[in-house]
C-alpha cells in the first residue's frame, strides 16, 4: 500500500508540481487542498500519512492551519511538514519548534522532493 501524502499550498503550480513529483516519482497516493480551509475538509474525509504544508498562505497560514489540526478530535497527531520559500535558520528553528516532522524548502527539486520526504519520515 502507497502511503498517502495531503500536500497543502495556495499556488496552483507549486501544488501541481509537489503532486506530480510525489506521485509520478515517489509512487504516493497524492491529494491536495489549496488552503488551510481545504486542508481540514480534506481531513474529514481521509486522514494521510503525512501533510506537506505550505507556510505563507492568505486566510489562515501553516501555522495556524497546524493549530487548527492538532485542535481535532481525528487527525491531530497526523506528521506535518512546512514547506516555505526564503526562510533562513532562525526562521526553520521557529518552524520546527512547533512539533512538525520537518522543514522543505522551495524552489524544490522534483526529482528530490518524494526521497527528502521519505527521510524525514523515516520511510
Amino acid at each position: 500500500m502507497s502511503r498517502r501524502v495531503l500536500v497543502v499550498d495556495d499556488d496552483d503550480d507549486v501544488r501541481r508540481l509537489a503532486t506530480m513529483s510525489l506521485s509520478r516519482v515517489g509512487g504516493y497516493d497524492v491529494r491536495s487542498a489549496a488552503s488551510g480551509s481545504e486542508c481540514l475538509a480534506a481531513l474529514d474525509e481521509e486522514i494521510p500519512d503525512v501533510v506537506v504544508l505550505d507556510v505563507m498562505m492568505p486566510t489562515m497560514d501553516g501555522p495556524a492551519t497546524l493549530d487548527a489540526i492538532r485542535a481535532r478530535r481525528t487527525g491531530y497527531d497526523v506528521p506535518v511538514v512546512f514547506l516555505t520559500a526564503g526562510v533562513g535558520g532562525a526562521d526553520v528553528d521557529r518552524l520546527r519548534a512547533l512539533s512538525v516532522s520537518g522543514v522543505l524548502h522551495k524552489p524544490f527539486d522534483p526529482l528530490q522532493l518524494p526521497n527528502e520526504l521519505g527521510e524525514m519520515l523515516g520511510w
